[in-house]
């Protein structure tokens, strides 16, 4: 399955496991570098054409914009996250602030994807 045909359940498992070795391995942090994002991926035992989804959460807009630079490639980071959250939200979601971190999130409740850590934003 390619990634851009993800289902919105497996977006959902993917983005709570990659969340959860993320805070296993670094702690809370309001963004993650790609690097460490792709090697939660690895350890999670994901594809690597999924990844780029998790780089839109867990990512600065900054990080996920110089990744996508370098290798050519062009990503959306704003309609990529706004796609997972309106799925992870269960299919309604105004987003106010597409560049807000993950700790940032409004008042939505993701506790059934981010209940690893504690969550409260």
């Amino acid at each position: 399955m390619s990634a851009c045909t993800l289902k919105p359940e497996d977006k959902k498992a993917f983005i709570g496991s990659i969340g959860e070795e993320l805070v296993s391995r670094h702690g809370k942090k309001k963004y993650y570098s790609t690097d460490d994002i792709g090697k939660a991926a690895l350890a999670r035992g994901y594809p690597i054409d999924w990844t780029c989804w998790a780089y839109c959460i867990f990512s600065s807009p900054g990080d996920f914009k110089a990744l996508h630079d370098a290798a050519g490639e062009v990503c959306n980071y704003a309609a990529m996250k706004a796609e997972v959250l309106t799925e992870l939200a269960g299919g309604s979601f105004q987003w106010p602030d597409i560049g807000l971190s993950w700790l940032e999130w409004p008042d939505i409740d993701l506790s059934s994807i981010f209940d690893w850590s504690d969550w409260s934003p």
